[in-house]
């Protein structure tokens, strides 16, 4: 299964952060040979919505999330990254898309550059589950 179509949503907030997220991710679209399709949204609570929009377009075998919720003084911290994190997993599982997680959660920015390479990871994942249940509706024709 070549050209396996991935849409990647990522979220603006934490720049930085992100935009590591998303050259890594990038350059192993490339190196996998994939197709994908960024999309940008404004932070890590927005991007299930949007990943949703995309599995219903029909367009894509898997879907990639990217972004950096980093810990602060307050419990937002939780909501964000535990809410994010669930609705990856519901659009996964209401679709039957693959989504892969790539939103970072870290004390502090340093611990987020630092795992940049998971920009990549997501993407890895995204595809290797697209390829999975490429090869188990093959299987079980």
């Amino acid at each position: 299964m070549s050209g396996v179509r991935v849409g990647v949503v990522h979220a603006r907030f934490n720049d930085e952060v992100t935009r590591a997220l998303l050259e890594s991710a990038r350059a192993e679209v490339a190196r996998l040979g994939a197709q994908a399709e960024f999309i940008a949204v404004a932070g890590a609570l927005e991007i299930p919505l949007a990943l949703q929009w995309l599995a219903q377009s029909g367009r894509f075998d898997a879907l990639a999330a990217i972004g950096a919720v980093i810990r602060g003084d307050t419990y937002h911290f939780e909501v964000v990254a535990n809410e994010s994190a669930r609705g990856l997993m519901d659009v996964a599982l209401e679709t039957g898309i693959p989504v892969a997680n790539g939103i970072l959660t870290t004390d502090d920015e340093a611990q987020a550059l630092a795992r940049k390479d998971k920009g990549a990871e997501a993407v890895r994942v995204a595809v290797e589950m697209a390829r999975l249940r490429h090869q188990l509706a093959e299987k079980w024709r």
